[in-house]
Order: C-alpha cells, then structure tokens, then sequence
C-alpha cells in the first residue's frame, strides 16, 4: 500500500471536514474546499481523524489512495494556514502594482499586462517588484502563480523577466567570435 496513503490526517479544531457519497468538503476559518471522490478509495473520518484505504487490491486504488489523502490534507492545510508563492521581478523598468483583485504588471512591452485574480486568490505587492499571492486552494495558487510567470518568463542571457523567489537561473555565456 502507498506509504503516503497509510497516514491518517488528524483534523485541528475549527476544521469541519463533511464525507458525503462522492464529494468531501472541508471548512474552516480560510474558507471552504471540496474534492471529488475517486470510487477506488474508502474515505473514514473517526474522531476528527482522515483514514484513506483503497477500495480493492490494484495498483490503481493504491496510488490513488496517496493521491487522495495528500489532495485532502492539502485543503486541510489551506483551510488553517493557506499556501502562498512569492514572485520577483527582475529587470530595469519592470514593476507590479495590486489593486483589487486585479495586477498591473510593466514588464518591458510597450502596452500594461492586467491579470484579473480568481475567486478565493488574493494578490499584494509589499514592493513594486515582489509579488505575493495567497490563498486556501494549493492547486490555484500555484496555477495563478504560473500563469502571471507566463507572462514574461526570466530569459536565459541576463535572467530579466518575471521568476519565483526561490527559483535559481542559470545565466548562458553569450557566444564569442
């Protein structure tokens, strides 16, 4: 059985997780998520504690008893504390600007780029080139994170462009004649 699968998911106090036949929802004080459910995996909440065991014996129900315990402590985790990516840009010029739940972003291109922010993401600008986007859905946060990196992604020969705080870009020597 997946090892990832075997872990219980102890659910902290304010959580109110809810199993119905094919979805589960979890709500909390970061707002309130729901997953479908796969039919190859038995979902049990005793006391306040997840227990995730495949259906049958195949392969199948076995990876995706770890699939669904970790998308489910994923929104555990995101009603309580919420996820967060953090983006730099770098560049002369290059800026960000939040307001709303729209980002005004002047990334080199001779027009604005506006990034509308979907429901349950929040965006803030703690410097004009830091971008910081909050939010209980991992998958969203991530997917938004990815998509305003899109926008202008670093380039290779002096690294300008929009990146993730922590991600490292390895600079190309330029050619020589």
């Amino acid at each position: 059985m997946s090892r990832i699968g075997k872990m219980p998911i102890a659910v902290p106090a304010g959580v109110d997780v809810s199993v119905a036949v094919n979805q589960i929802s979890v709500k909390g004080a970061g707002g309130s998520l729901s997953l479908a459910l796969n039919a190859l995996v038995k979902v049990t909440n005793e006391a306040g504690v997840l227990s995730f065991m495949p259906a049958n014996a195949s392969r199948e129900a076995n990876a995706m008893s770890g699939t669904m315990r970790q998308l489910v402590n994923n929104m555990v985790v995101g009603v309580t504390k919420g996820f967060e990516k953090k983006l730099s840009l770098i560049g002369v010029g290059y800026k960000a600007a939040a307001q709303g739940s729209k980002l005004n972003l002047t990334v080199g291109y001779s027009h604005p780029v506006n990034k509308e922010m979907p429901a349950g993401v929040t965006v803030a600008t703690p410097t004009p080139t830091e971008i910081l986007i909050k939010g209980a859905d991992r998958q969203r946060v991530g997917q938004v994170a990815a998509e305003i990196r899109a926008i202008r992604p670093p380039e290779p020969y002096k690294g300008k462009g929009i990146r993730y705080a922590d991600e490292k870009i390895t600079i190309k020597e330029t050619k020589k004649k």
